[in-house]
């Protein structure tokens, strides 16, 4: 059985174009925000459709239903990860990571890069979305095989983002992996979202100066936010509520 893990719809819809071998688990969540909490799966899907508001129904019926064909793989299954660099879909990834960790079945498990892209492209974070059939071919092509090092890294990740163990999560950015090649980057930008005695964090002071010297328009604000902090991976819901937030604290 051959699975490709696809971090949200928009590239399933054009995906197939590039006729790549193996079935579709599209992955629909943005696991960067909100509620975490639950010590096994049925109440962590139970709070996460909570802080969605939608029902455990719901949530199951567009979530969970995907990700169960992770857990109910058969034995010598290919998992090819289709996750980019920035950190709402490296998040994402790590609870991918220790769902497939979690078998107890022989796994063969990779991570295909955004290599059609170098780091100066501003796409470079979240690339995927442009690519065509051409480019995801040459990404796969491109793919990382991960090890049992790099499965459990990938696990220990997610398990202190989950916790929020941010000088544990710090740690472990420090390790070297092909497999996270951004790592300390990204957990980096993570943990500078939170500051302590009550100052902004890091998103909040971007829009905060975006705000101030560009435009207190919205849409506007989410322009100049995503050229300035791509590694976020933020979508307009993210960046509107840290927008209404900076609003009401002035």
């Amino acid at each position: 059985m051959i699975y490709n893990i696809l971090n949200g719809d928009s590239l399933a819809y054009t995906f197939p174009e590039a006729k790549i071998a193996g079935d579709m688990i599209v992955v629909r969540e943005a696991l960067i925000d909100g509620e975490l909490s639950g010590d096994n799966l049925n109440d962590f899907f139970h709070a996460r459709a909570r802080h969605i508001g939608i029902s455990d129904a719901e949530y199951k019926n567009s979530v969970v239903k995907e990700l169960y064909n992770i857990l109910n793989a058969p034995d010598n299954t290919e998992f090819n990860l289709w996750f980019e660099y920035d950190l709402f879909c490296q998040v994402n990834m790590w609870f991918v990571i220790s769902l497939i960790n979690s078998l107890k079945i022989v796994k063969n498990v990779s991570i295909v890069p955004t290599s059609y892209l170098d780091k100066t492209s501003k796409l470079f974070w979240n690339g995927f979305g442009p690519a065509n059939a051409d480019d995801l071919r040459t990404c796969y092509a491109n793919r990382i095989f991960l090890n049992d090092v790099d499965l459990n890294l990938g696990q220990k990740l997610w398990e202190a983002y989950k916790n929020g163990y941010l000088e544990e999560l710090t740690k472990l950015s420090k390790r070297q992996s092909k497999a996270f090649p951004y790592l300390q980057e990204v957990v980096k930008a993570h943990v500078e979202r939170f500051s302590d005695n009550g100052k902004r964090g890091r998103p909040e002071k971007v829009i905060e100066n975006i705000i101030e010297n560009v435009s207190t328009d919205f849409q506007e604000v989410l322009r100049e936010f995503w050229n300035r902090e791509s590694i976020y991976g933020f979508g307009d819901v993210q960046v509107k509520s840290l927008y209404d937030k900076v609003l009401s604290g002035r």
